[in-house]
């Protein structure tokens, strides 16, 4: 706890530091009053996972991964000479994650090294109160050892004065993969006993979706590992409405747009006559997620929030989520909400189970990810938030949640967070 306690100490200050900046640069360019720091988020958690079918052994072996985070936002908050609303949510996540099969990617058994992202964000919005409209932009990084992501998005709302509100966000991510393979299918070193069709495969991810191959070898005993793009382009509509006092409802839509690199290289496929693969998919995917939301207050203790999405993509997976969360206020102040959320889906048409590929098929994974499964998530959100805060201290209030998954390919987990809100 105290590691983690001068961590949380550490990125705070560098935060303090860093906007006090931004608000002198916002406080020029704008002419806002002086931002003022309105609130604070941390956000840690811890998780867990065991199953039976790795992607990286090819569909069989342990999927054992733990995943510790943390995460700081900051809310800052100003208004400029004509009255707009600006707020800045600034963000600073952190990651470290260990998984069982990293060790598979080479075929020796030597450890590859665990998994740690870092991944800042940052948010403006200005709103106009008075006519119930905003436009906000943001901007993201995330960076992991074999994996980098850059997002950027926009966003414009409007409410109407019967209770309704429109939005629409466009984000686009620009992502490189690094193309990392299993070591026994790495092109580079000699009698390997890779087939020429799967030489063929890595060059394909690596050049023609916009990456490069480098060919012929090591140099001074060092791989120059390629990397591919991966783009993906969303537009996310959401209407939401007040139907009266207990009731209210939300539309929501998403179109999205893949395309590049849309596997992962590290991914073994076994092929019914024992030949080890490379993952191959193909190179666009288009999604079409939509949802609806209903809140109903049964009485000034008790809220039912209720959810359903349906989604398709054109690689032949559909799937239904349908949850349920029911706070119930003990006190003005302390709140517990259980909640349950059933999963189903078809499998993609690239999917098979370990060895049952056929030297025929085009695209080929057996990451069970893309497999025919149900899942259930249970657990419940316990939220204290004092009038006062805490022992008038600047914890306003805090969240406990623990959540337990399982899904039908034997796959389980279980995560606990806390959130802490700070004014």
């Amino acid at each position: 706890m105290k590691k983690i306690s001068l961590t949380v100490i550490g990125l705070y200050l560098f935060f303090l530091h860093s906007f006090g900046q931004i608000s002198e640069q916002f406080n020029t360019s704008f002419k806002l009053k002086k931002l003022k720091l309105e609130e604070i988020n941390l956000v840690t958690s811890y998780y867990s996972q065991d199953g039976n079918h790795s992607a990286v052994t090819g569909g069989i072996g342990t999927e054992k991964v733990t995943d510790f985070a943390n995460m700081l936002e900051l809310k800052l908050v100003g208004y400029g000479e004509t009255g707009l609303k600006h707020t800045i949510l600034a963000g600073l996540g952190v990651d470290h994650h260990t998984a069982a099969s990293q060790k598979y990617v080479s075929a020796t058994g030597a450890s590859s090294p665990d998994g740690n992202r870092v991944y800042p964000s940052l948010n403006w919005t200005v709103e106009n109160e008075a006519k119930g409209t905003e436009f906000g932009v943001g901007t993201y990084l995330s960076n992991e050892y074999n994996y980098k992501s850059y997002a950027l998005d926009a966003h414009v709302g409007f409410k109407n004065k019967y209770g309704g509100e429109f939005s629409f966000k466009g984000s686009a991510y620009f992502d490189q993969v690094k193309l990392i393979y299993p070591s026994e299918l790495i092109p580079f070193t000699t009698a390997s006993g890779i087939t020429p069709y799967d030489q063929n495969i890595i060059k394909t991810n690596a050049s023609s979706s916009g990456g490069y191959y480098s060919g012929g070898g090591e140099s001074n005993g060092e791989v120059n590992i390629p990397s591919s793009p991966r783009n993906t382009f969303t537009g996310s509509f959401t209407f939401s409405q007040i139907i009266n006092k207990e009731a209210q409802f939300a539309v929501l839509l998403d179109l999205v747009k893949q395309d590049g690199y849309l596997g992962l290289p590290f991914h073994r496929v076994y092929f019914n006559d024992m030949s080890v693969h490379i993952e191959h998919l193909p190179s666009t995917r288009t999604k079409v997620p939509i949802g609806l939301r209903f809140n109903y207050f049964v009485s000034d203790n008790i809220i039912v929030k209720t959810y359903y999405r349906y989604y398709t993509d054109n690689w032949g997976l559909n799937s239904h989520t349908a949850s349920v969360e029911i706070p119930y206020k003990f006190t003005p102040f302390f709140s517990v909400a259980p909640f349950f959320r059933y999963y189903t889906q078809t499998a993609t048409k690239y999917f098979s189970p370990y060895a049952t590929h056929k030297a025929t098929d085009q695209f080929y994974t057996s990451n069970y990810a893309s497999s025919a499964f149900n899942s259930h998530f249970m657990g419940a959100n316990i939220r204290i938030a004092p009038p006062n805060g805490f022992n008038d201290t600047f914890l306003s209030a805090m969240e406990i949640r623990f959540g337990h998954y399982t899904q039908t390919t034997d796959l389980n987990s279980n995560v606990i967070s806390f959130h802490f809100t700070l004014k």
